[in-house]
């Protein structure tokens, strides 16, 4: 086990579609890119990154209950469509004390249709960040950086 800080970076349904996805709104960055955007940018904090992505709404709520056990230093987390659904991935994050908690999107929810605009995840995270694609995600990377 590594004694530098470990974030946890939870993606959610259709995330792995990257880059295949709707390029006109997603781009072409694969999540294999944001990954090691993502491990390359811990890294330069002295950090590292368990990067996760599922398409089942339990196994991400297992993640962030790991996170929790293990005591990590923040999470990341792009939920895709569950933002705007799931209680569950709510009721996961109001437990997480002690960490920042960063919701990403990739595009801007806001300029999308409407049922988008709601985020179940935003009342219990620390900051949202939207709307700069993949460096979404490493702006995140950096405000967990400056929080520990």
């Amino acid at each position: 086990m590594s004694d530098q800080p470990e974030i946890l970076v939870v993606n959610g349904p259709n995330l792995n579609r990257l880059g295949m996805r709707e390029p006109e709104i997603y781009g072409t960055t694969t999540l294999a890119d944001i990954e090691a955007l993502c491990q390359n940018e811990a890294q330069k904090h002295g950090m590292t990154c368990r990067f996760m992505q599922s398409n089942i709404e339990g196994e991400l709520t297992t993640a962030i209950h790991q996170a929790i056990d293990d005591k990590l230093a923040g999470i990341v987390i792009n939920a895709g469509a569950y933002t705007h659904t799931s209680v569950a991935l709510h009721d996961a994050l109001a437990m997480v004390e002690n960490m920042p908690v960063i919701e990403v999107h990739l595009s801007n929810i806001h300029q999308r249709e409407e049922f988008r605009h709601h985020s179940y995840l935003s009342s219990v995270s620390t900051g949202v960040i939207l709307g700069f694609g993949a460096t979404s995600y490493r702006l995140a990377i950096n405000a967990i950086a400056d929080h520990i």
